[in-house]
């Protein structure tokens, strides 16, 4: 059974000993006051150490990790290749509450990004033939031009994924979920796995942060 919501207040008894469970519950709260609860950010490093951060869609979660889609030639997309470290932070203003994961990411495996692909809208896949993700491009013209290309190359017929586009899934080894209070004495529960710790709840580590 999932933690009971208890909105206002963070307690270790109601956030229980497995996060993910813990996430679900305020993610499923989230989504009755929010109209895109999935909104997250998600954060990089490149390859001179410099951090970057930007809004993606939250497509899929479970006990493995937090699953997103991209480009592969984007710049996230590089900077995760090269550097996996990454966070991802989730904030529910309508309920006073943040959720920050951090972790590892790798690319999911192709079958599992055809899948999501087929899914999508008709002009979101073509979108993904016509853009080279974070390239320059002379003009909004030059864009649309690639964009009309590309649907009279698939006119008629299903958009197939390009292979330079797909998933990635983070593996948390860190969360942390903070439930704003009156008088800035926020609730603060860190959750942590070493990087040896297997799968369940038992490794997870829970402790209490001061605001």
């Amino acid at each position: 059974m999932p933690p009971e919501d208890t909105t206002g207040a963070l307690s270790e008894e109601s956030a229980g000993h497995d996060p993910f469970a813990l996430f679900g519950a305020w993610f499923a709260a989230a989504g009755e006051v929010d109209d895109q609860p999935e909104a997250m950010g998600l954060a990089t490093v490149g390859a001179d150490g410099r951090p970057s951060v930007r809004m993606v869609l939250l497509k899929g979660w479970d006990a493995e990790g937090f699953t997103f889609f991209t480009n592969y030639g984007s710049r996230k997309a590089g900077e995760l290749d090269a550097h996996p470290a990454a966070a991802l932070l989730f904030f529910w203003p309508a309920l006073m509450r943040e959720v920050r994961i951090e972790g590892h990411a790798s690319r999911i495996g192709p079958a599992a990004s055809d899948a999501y692909f087929a899914t999508r809208p008709r002009g979101s896949q073509l979108g993904a033939h016509a853009s080279a993700q974070s390239r320059p491009v002379a003009s909004r013209a030059e864009l649309e031009r690639s964009v009309a290309e590309v649907e009279d190359r698939f006119a008629g017929r299903p958009v197939p994924r390009p292979e330079y586009w797909g998933g990635y899934r983070l593996v948390p080894d860190r969360f942390e979920f903070w439930q704003g209070r009156s008088d800035r004495l926020h609730d603060r529960l860190v959750f942590t796995r070493p990087p040896a710790g297997g799968p369940g709840t038992a490794a997870w580590t829970r402790v209490r942060l001061q605001p």
